[in-house]
């Protein structure tokens, strides 16, 4: 799909407040609110807008431990219990990658008790590195930059 200046200036409204209605995003893009409405489903048929959601705090939520799990598998053997991460209450994100580890498991907890509690979970399957997050370096998302 090929995208355009106003596409982009959809999406740039839309990362900023995907709450917008159609007749708030037309008046900001400077275009007709059925045009914009169209816009946006050939957007989503095709795939460039996944969805919409919002940011949870998580830290509000007592979750003020956040830390990231790289484990590396016994003999490549990728078979992680993947049913584990992918329910387990703490698990916000995890990644398959290449290299010196075989996943990579973002955690947020409210103790080190849960962190302990995962790593023994995954443990029989290879060995763990955890690193604890001090902080979060705000990246430009916007998506122009995305695009160029």
């Amino acid at each position: 799909m090929k995208i355009d200046d106003i596409d982009i200036a959809i999406l740039s409204e839309l990362q900023n407040d995907s709450r917008l209605s159609i007749r708030e995003l037309s008046k900001k893009v400077n275009l007709s609110a059925p045009s914009v409405a169209e816009r946006i489903r050939k957007m989503e048929f095709n795939g460039v807008i996944e969805g919409y959601t919002i940011r949870v705090n998580k830290k509000n939520l007592g979750l003020k431990i956040k830390c990231v799990i790289e484990i590396t598998t016994k003999n490549f053997n990728y078979e992680l219990s993947p049913d584990y991460i992918v329910n387990h209450p703490r698990c916000e994100t995890c990644y398959r990658i290449a290299g010196d580890s075989s996943y990579i498991a973002i955690l947020s907890v409210s103790s080190l008790e849960e962190i302990e509690d995962f790593v023994m979970h995954v443990a029989p399957f290879g060995t763990t590195k955890t690193k604890f997050v001090f902080g979060e370096v705000a990246i430009n998302q916007d998506i122009k930059k995305f695009l160029k």
